[in-house]
């Protein structure tokens, strides 16, 4: 028995290790997002009595079963593993019903506030007790109130659709003291996450497709998640994807979706021809697939290397397949290394302390899970409860990582805040701060 009770306290012990202070955070708020849910529910339990519905016990039950759930489901997607797909409508929910009470909380502590200055005048009248536990709220504010909480709801409802296709260009750029002269100044286009089995508008697709060759790139990095699953999905869209070239060449890698690990398959042939499907459309579009490989980028005789991994996801339950050793094999040589990984978190445990430095990063996979906030200055996203770097550019000492959010969609049919990207970078020889400028 001691010996289970020590193996207990040592997991414990190990998994407090391994909680982010960011995560800890989250979990000491539970408490305080439970106690602000028993507030507003005082809040709508004050209610007249002619607001009938409020006040059946249904009400309560539905209150409680979705407070509880939404809560509790934000717990299990911070410390689980559960699939980016399973978890994205979690953290939505949270997000959503978060926003709600914040929103209708000032009103009830308004009201609290004014039926304590009725209670305290009546004291000084001499009124009885029962009649000062009588006082009602106000049923002006208690509607402002939920006139104010619908406002955020009705705006996330009216933007969803149409912040489908809004293709936004960021520039970016990226400082390397050891960048060769002849590739100072080179731009880079990347695009990530088509999901092309969700991009039913092909007008707009074609039009994003556009937005990236009018910036008439270098060289263009698709960083994964060509289909939602299967490789049929590219069709509609091939003559549109067509259009993607670049003089030094367009380069991609693989996503967590592109391996088909999410669906049941007849046979494993069935799988097999589906993943071979994928990676032969790279073929055809003319991209050149790197799989825990590199290549070398020549301009003028000098070199730089591209290189790329399979996908590796720490939190998706997605193929680790992602070989860092492999995809820089002899390239010592080179300068600067640029690698394309899907999913960002293979960045912190396998490229910051690798042996072999890689300058840039270039990530995809979260979608800024295509709800949030996104500006120049300031950005947020409940996704960021899963994924350090989530979204635009990280550098720690002189390892670089770029996350793009994504041109297409997964699982939700709506962004809101964290529009569908295409992102420009130029090389330049330095270590000035990097500046990001949305246009």
């Amino acid at each position: 028995m001691r010996t289970t009770l020590t193996m207990s306290v040592t997991k414990a012990l190990c998994f407090s290790t391994t909680v982010s202070g960011q995560s800890l955070f989250w979990l000491l708020s539970i408490p305080l997002l439970y106690l602000m849910d028993v507030y507003v529910f005082s809040g709508i339990k004050g209610l007249p009595k002619k607001w009938r519905f409020v006040h059946k016990k249904w009400f309560y039950k539905t209150y409680w079963a979705i407070s509880i759930i939404v809560i509790m489901g934000m717990a299990f997607v911070i410390y689980t593993k559960a699939l980016f797909g399973f978890r994205m409508p979690f953290l939505a929910a949270f997000f959503l019903s978060l926003t709600l009470k914040i929103c209708s909380l000032p009103f009830i502590l308004a009201d609290d506030l004014h039926r304590n200055i009725i209670r305290n005048k009546n004291k000084k009248s001499k009124q009885q007790n029962h009649e000062i536990q009588s006082i009602p709220r106000s049923e002006f504010l208690m509607k402002a109130g939920l006139l104010a909480s619908s406002v955020p709801l009705a705006a996330i409802g009216l933007t969803m659709k149409s912040g489908l296709y809004n293709y936004k260009v960021i520039h970016q750029t990226l400082y390397l003291p050891n960048l060769p002269k002849a590739f100072d100044g080179l731009r880079i286009g990347q695009i990530s996450d088509l999901h092309t089995g969700s991009l039913k508008n092909k007008l707009a697709v074609s039009g994003g497709i556009d937005l990236l060759m009018h910036e008439k790139a270098d060289v263009i990095f698709f960083t994964g998640d060509l289909v939602n699953t299967y490789c049929e999905e590219v069709s509609p869209l091939f003559n549109i994807l067509k259009k993607v070239k670049a003089p030094l060449g367009v380069y991609s890698c693989l996503g967590n979706h592109d391996y088909g690990d999410y669906v049941d398959w007849p046979n494993e042939t069935a799988k097999r021809k589906n993943f071979d499907g994928i990676t032969q459309a790279h073929r055809q579009l003319g991209w050149d697939l790197i799989r825990n490989n590199n290549r070398r980028l020549k301009v003028n005789g000098e070199e730089i290397g591209i290189l790329g991994v399979e996908n590796w996801g720490e939190i998706s339950r997605g193929p680790q397949h992602g070989r860092i050793d492999l995809a820089s094999k002899n390239t010592d040589d080179l300068p600067v290394k640029l690698l394309l990984s899907h999913d960002p978190s293979y960045w912190r445990p396998h490229i910051l302390p690798n042996k072999t430095p890689i300058d840039v990063t270039f990530s995809g996979h979260t979608h800024g899970m295509q709800l949030g906030i996104r500006t120049t200055d300031f950005q947020f996203s409940p996704v960021e409860f899963m994924y350090k770097e989530w979204a635009g550019h990280y550098q720690e000492n002189k390892q670089q990582l770029y996350v793009n959010v994504g041109m297409g969609f997964l699982s939700v049919e709506g962004r809101v805040g964290i529009l569908p990207e295409i992102t420009i970078f130029e090389l330049k020889i330095g270590n000035s701060p990097i500046k990001v400028n949305l246009t």
